[in-house]
This record gives C-alpha cells, structure tokens and sequence, in this order.
C-alpha cells in the first residue's frame, strides 16, 4: 500500500474490532509474520545442531547470530522508529531465507563459512524484527488487555513452531536412524520464510494504527538518528532496565541446553520433529494461561502482576527440578545406549516426554510475562520499541554465550543448574519493578503508565 492508502488510514472508522488498522489485526499480523519466520527459525533450532549431525556448525552459527543480535536488537528499536515497520521488516524477515539456506548448502559441501556468515547476518535482521514485533505487541493493544494480545501474539507465532516441527517430522518419518534432516525439509522452511518477508509489507505504521476509544498508538511519524542514539544510552542508565537485566539474558539462554542437549541428546531424528510440534504446542497453552493471569485474575493490574510472576516462579521451580531428575540419567560422557523413539521406546520415552513439554510451557510462559512488565511501562510506540529491543539485545548476548558454552562442551549438568539460576534470580527483580514502576489506574485505553504518552489526536470519522 502507497503513502496515499496510509494516509488514508486515518480516516478509517474505528468502530469495528476487525478492521486493517485496528490493533487486533496489525498484532495478528506481526503474529503470522513471525509464525512464518522466526517461528520456523525456531523449528529449525529445536531439531538439535539445527537438523544436523555435527553440532558445532549450529553452534558456531548461532554465535555469530546472538553476537550480531546483541547488538542489533538494542539498535533495533531506534532503527524500527527512523525507518518504520515496512522498511525495517522487509530486509529482517529476508535474512531467515538466507539463513535456513546455508544449511541447505552444507548438507551438500560441509563447508561452515556460509552458515557462519548467515547466522551473523540473521542476527542482523532478527534484531530489527523483534524490536519492532516488541513495539506493535506492547503499544498498540490497550492498556488493560495487554497480555491478551500478547497471548494471541505468542499462539500465532508459535504455531510456526508447530508447523514447523511437523516439516522433519513428516519428511524423515521413515529415517529414524538417519542424522542430518534432508534437503525437503530446508527447502520448506525456505517457503514459510519467504512468505513471512512479503506479509511483512501489510504491517501499517504506528500513527496509523487507531484504537477502539480513537486513540493512536503514536503520533511522532518517524524519529531521526541523534534522537534516536541518546535514548538508547539512556537505556544503559535506566534503573528499570537493569532490573530486567536477568530476565532477559536468561530468556534464550536455556534453549541451548533444551534444544541440543535434551531434545538433540536423548531422541532420534523423527522423534525430535515431533517433540518440537509438543514443545512449540504447549507454548500455546503457556501463553493463555498466563495472559488470563496478567490481565483478569484481579482489578489491580500490579497484583495481577505479582501473581503471575509467582505463578511462573514456582512452576519453573517444579519444571527445572524434574529436569535435574531427568539429567541425572544421561551426561555428555555417557549418553544414552540408544536414542528414544516416540514408538518403539515404550514408557521410557513418557518422562522425557512431558519433561520437554513441560519447557516449552514455561518458556512461553516466561517471555511473556516479561513482555507483560515491559508493556506496563509505557504505551507510547516510540518509547517500547527501544524498551523491547534493548530487552532482546540482552537475551541475545546471553543466548550467544549459551551456544559457545554448548561448543566448550561444558557438562549438561553446570548448563542446566546456571539455567535454572538465571531464572531464579530474576524472579525477585521482576516483583520489585512492579512494585515501584508498574501503576494500577490507566487514562483509558491509550491512558500513561508512568512514562508520558503524547496527547492523541482524535481521527476524522466518515
């Protein structure tokens, strides 16, 4: 759509929910657009060495992925304000091609420097894609049903996980003992991937993205560099920021663990195709449990709050000491005699089994109660675009050493105990940055947390 459709967004009724610049369709948008490309990213990754049998071209290409989104995602968000949703999309989503195509190509030479170079240009593109999901999920809905869309979000985008799990599956059913997934099964990731560039181009702008009430989700129509390069040092200074700080470095840091030394570790190759759909799934179920918690489970939205964060604490208190129960089975020096089949292994695959669900339902849950305190912050575009990139900067720091600890070949056992620290720190941080920065009465559905949110200009109704 031309800069005249946009303009003429503004003039769109705002009466109907379901309407193209609504903040529901928009989320569902981002939604299908990660769905397509970080969610098959995400399948890719579940497989264990990303479908491969030496691990350490996934590792080394995930580190020079999670190096480059480090940095990037905290430019992201300033990146996402300057150019907009389109422009800043486009080129994002187009790098999750390049990237499942290089292993395409070392399933055919078994050379490591296109992977490498992929994965250091994904974590380019994946910067700018999640700083800009992370502003249209946490600005455009209204205040007190955040963490609805932040559900509907997190159950379209995973359902990629789902989708995605079912590609290796159903094209290496009948390879239970091969090792490397084989060229369908990229070429079909390669699909969703591109599809996922093009949807990008109908995500609108957020001044052109109106609530129900009127309001717009902002009305600055593009920042500018100097701007936009003080607010992101301020983020280094930002006391509300630091308290994040743990969450986030712990956020992508036990996939790691989970995807190679779980799921890659104790399963043969269809049957991790098939956990991904499992763990992927009860990311879905994760995601609408805790968005009922966060937004109606009382009328103060700081003990809602308080709630679900210890709603989450203790059940990943539970999962991550079944996980230990489960480590204390196999170690990097003696693995299993033979890997777990989803058919033929009988009841020892069942713990297993629900111990990955059981990951993939607390990391969902995790995520998005983060995403739900950084929502609460502000409602301003602008200000969560920087916000929410400097969060997944954070997360992909740690997830870049996290792969590089995998490649060191550091027991299973320091991974899965420094992961369940992480988590457990950050628990704590989280109650008190709700306590002294998350308010609990909002100005209507565009209404100022404790940052100022810009007067918005009502739209002309036709």
């Amino acid at each position: 759509m031309g800069l005249e459709g946009d303009e003429e967004m503004a003039a769109i009724p705002t009466k109907s929910t379901f309407r193209y610049n609504s903040p529901l369709v928009q989320v569902s948008l981002i939604g299908l657009v990660c769905f397509c490309c970080p969610g098959m990213y995400s399948a890719l990754a579940g497989m264990g060495g990303g479908g491969q049998v030496n691990h350490s071209v996934v590792n080394n290409a995930n580190t020079a992925l999670y190096a480059t989104f480090a940095v990037f995602g905290v430019l992201g968000g300033g990146i996402y304000n300057i150019l907009g949703p389109r422009l800043t999309l486009v080129p994002a989503c187009s790098t999750y091609v390049l990237y499942a195509g290089s292993f395409l190509y070392y399933n055919h030479h078994k050379h490591q420097d296109f992977a490498i170079i992929a994965g250091a240009l994904l974590g380019v593109g994946a910067g700018l894609l999640w700083a800009a999901q992370g502003a249209i999920m946490t600005s455009y809905p209204p205040t007190h049903r955040k963490a609805t869309y932040i559900s509907l979000f997190w159950s379209v985008f995973t359902m990629g996980g789902v989708i995605g799990g079912l590609i290796p599956f159903i094209l290496n059913y009948r390879r239970g003992e091969a090792a490397s997934v084989n060229d369908g099964t990229y070429i079909g990731f390669m699909a969703f991937m591109a599809a996922g560039a093009a949807l990008s181009l109908a995500i609108l702008p957020p001044s052109k993205v109106i609530r129900n009430d009127g309001t717009r989700c902002s009305n600055i129509k593009y920042s500018n560099v100097r701007t936009e390069s003080i607010e992101i040092f301020k983020l280094f200074l930002n006391w509300k920021m630091l308290l994040i700080v743990p969450a986030a470095w712990s956020g992508n840091f036990f996939y790691t663990y989970q995807f190679n030394n779980v799921n890659g570790a104790l399963f043969n190759l269809r049957t991790r195709g098939l956990n991904n759909v499992i763990y992927w799934g009860a990311q879905m179920l994760g995601s609408v449990g805790i968005g009922y918690i966060m937004d109606f489970s009382f009328q103060s939205r700081r003990m809602r709050g308080f709630v679900g964060i210890s709603v989450v604490a203790v059940l990943g208190t539970a999962i991550w000491a079944g996980g230990l129960a489960n480590q204390l089975r196999y170690s990097r020096s003696h693995t299993l005699e033979n890997l777990l089949d989803f058919k033929d292994s009988g009841a020892d695959y069942a713990g297993p089994f629900v111990l990955y669900f059981s990951y993939g339902l607390l990391d969902a849950m995790f995520q998005s109660m983060i995403y739900w305190v950084i929502g609460a912050l502000a409602n301003d575009s602008e200000i969560l675009s920087r916000y929410t990139g400097f969060y997944k900067g954070v997360q992909s720091a740690g997830a870049a050493v996290a792969w590089q600890v995998d490649t060191l070949n550091v027991s299973f056992m320091s991974q899965l105990i420094v992961n369940w620290c992480l988590t457990t720190v950050a628990y704590p941080l989280l109650v008190v940055l709700v306590m002294l920065a998350v308010k609990d009465e909002a100005k209507g559905e565009g209404g100022t947390t404790e940052e100022a949110t810009p007067t918005s200009a009502k739209p002309t109704y036709t």
